[in-house]
């Protein structure tokens, strides 16, 4: 087994663990339905964060050509996807006791720690091409970074429903978009 492969296999975990996260927060929609008070954005967060969770898997497969590895690089790596897992676990409540979920109640209570996390996230995921390769990725992928740190910020720092409302779908297109321009292939 190379250096990658060794070390992808505590990463894949991660991010399994972050796919397991969103997936247990759908069935529980489902499961807690009757009493529900519905809110949209923390689902079509929690649908953003499973094609988040996937696009780092594929694109990882890019640091395989990466031979030798260092503390920080694997480091940088591992913070991207534990941050993932943080995401995943705060965009939906537990499912537990009997008694109603409020999606928008928990939605605001997290606000702060999920996007001060997504910008984190994003923060990370550019670090992680510098310190890894020596330079920050191409134009495209910079400016949908800057553009998903600046709107998770405005996120951190808002509760403006309408901007919430907004942001969750507008985030889940420019992602889509995001692979559809970046990542159709696998990386290398």
């Amino acid at each position: 087994m190379d250096e990658f492969g060794y070390l992808s296999v505590l990463l894949s975990i991660i991010i399994g663990l972050a796919i397991t996260q969103l997936l247990l927060g759908f069935r529980g929609l489902v499961l807690a339905r009757a009493r529900l008070v519905p809110y949209a954005p923390p689902v079509v967060w929690a649908v953003s964060l499973v094609l988040i969770a996937v696009q780092s898997w594929w694109a990882m497969f890019g640091l395989r050509e990466q031979t030798t590895w260092t503390f920080l690089q694997f480091s940088v790596v591992l913070a991207q996807t534990i941050l993932l897992y943080m995401l995943a676990g705060l965009v939906l409540p537990d499912f537990v006791g009997e008694k109603p979920i409020d999606l928008r109640a928990h939605y605001y209570e997290h606000r702060g720690v999920f996007f001060g996390a997504a910008v984190a996230s994003g923060l990370v995921s550019l670090a992680k091409d510098l310190i890894i390769s020596g330079h920050l990725p191409a134009a495209p992928n910079v400016a949908f970074h800057v553009v998903y740190i600046g709107t998770a910020l405005a996120a951190a720092l808002t509760a403006r429903e309408w901007y919430h409302r907004l942001l969750a779908p507008v985030i889940l297109a420019l992602f889509c978009i995001y692979i559809m321009v970046l990542f159709t292939r696998l990386p290398g």
